[in-house]
C-alpha cells in the first residue's frame, strides 16, 4: 500500500487544500488531497528537486485571471 504524506505546515487532516507526496517505485507520487482517487503524477527525483526550486522561484505562480 502507497503511504501518502501532507506537509505538517498544510493545516491538518482535514485541511483538503494541499498536495500530497508518496515514495512510489522509481519515482515520487504528487496528487491533489482534494481528489485522493483521481490519479498523481510519477516524477523522477530531478524532476521534483526542479519542480520543488521553481515554485520556490515564483516561475509557477498564478497570475490574476488564471
Amino acid at each position: 500500500m502507497i503511504e501518502w504524506r501532507k506537509s505538517s505546515r498544510s493545516g491538518g487532516v482535514n485541511d483538503n487544500a494541499c498536495v500530497e507526496l508518496a515514495r512510489l517505485d522509481g519515482a515520487i507520487g504528487v496528487r491533489d488531497s482534494k481528489d485522493p482517487a483521481g490519479g498523481h503524477l510519477g516524477l523522477s527525483s530531478r524532476e521534483f528537486s526542479q519542480l520543488v526550486t521553481r515554485i520556490k522561484h515564483g516561475a509557477l505562480a498564478l497570475r490574476a485571471g488564471d
